[in-house]
């Protein structure tokens, strides 16, 4: 099990000194989002050979290991711009993942947060987006993992099982499994029911856990909050973890610094 975090929680830094920090921190790996992470890179036009190795060579050095290169895009957009642009994005990051030792290129399939109607009809444009991916993803033999979440178009594990069937390959295509971003009703939902559901139907696809927790204020939005602290109840997945016999990454997204120590344990123990 390899515990890390999303690096552009301790904001944007020089890649050297990124990869020291979370050495220091007690990180073996993380999520990383180039434009995000290093103040060297400001978009993806920026990526060029010289900064990947830079990347590559200062994790390497640092022990800190990268499951994921993320690349979020709205992959799902009727819009057919932008659906391109999403598209040849992942590409590119395909092939840098590749070049940087990644465990696989994350991405979402949407950007806003769509109704039920706007599932529906983003759905036939997220699941083209898809397999045009893949086909980038074999060539260059590099893994995509895509990231469920019940208000973008794969949105449920209907949908998740749907794509995994069209693809067809268990070698290239992965998944992202995020609790947080599954839980729609927090207060009536049997959890421990719907992570074994979940993990039973996809688990063999998952390689990395987000890790993050959250509680509803009095107008219902969402708050960060500490490991442990808040309504996700982990019971069922740490089990499922527990009878894992591969490596898997447990990411913790939504760092907080004052909990950086409780959540490390939080991890471990799971």
């Amino acid at each position: 099990m390899k515990i890390g975090v999303r690096a552009h929680d301790y904001g944007k830094r020089k890649i050297e000194e990124m990869a020291a920090l979370l050495h220091d921190e007690g990180y073996g790996a993380a999520q990383l989002v180039l434009p995000k992470a290093f103040r060297e890179i400001d978009g993806y036009e920026d990526v060029t050979p010289g900064i990947l190795e830079r990347v590559r060579r200062a994790f390497e050095k640092n022990g800190v290991e990268i499951p994921v290169l993320g690349c979020y895009m709205d992959l799902g957009n009727p819009d057919g711009q932008m659906r391109e642009h999403g598209v040849k994005t992942l590409e590119k990051c395909l092939a840098w993942g590749k070049e940087l030792g990644a465990g696989v290129v994350g991405t979402e399939t949407a950007y806003p947060r769509l109704t039920e109607e706007e599932k529906r009809v983003w759905k036939p444009f997220m699941m083209d987006s898809i397999k045009r991916v893949m086909e980038t993803a074999c060539r260059v033999d590099m893994r995509l993992a895509l990231e469920p979440v019940y208000w973008h178009p794969l949105t449920d594990l209907e949908t998740t099982l749907e794509v995994v069937r069209m693809v067809g390959d268990e070698k290239h295509l992965r998944l992202i499994f995020d609790a947080s971003n599954l839980l729609e009703f927090p207060e009536s939902t049997d959890q421990d029911k719907l992570w074994s559901e979940w993990l039973a139907g996809i688990g063999a696809y998952v390689d990395v856990l987000h890790i993050k927790d959250f509680s509803l204020d009095r107008r219902q939005q969402y708050q960060p909050e500490p490991l442990g602290k808040g309504v996700i109840r982990y019971e069922a997945i740490s089990r499922w973890l527990e009878g894992q016999k591969r490596e898997i990454s447990l990411i913790r997204e939504e760092m907080n610094l004052l909990f950086v120590k409780e959540d490390l344990t939080f991890m471990r123990n799971l």
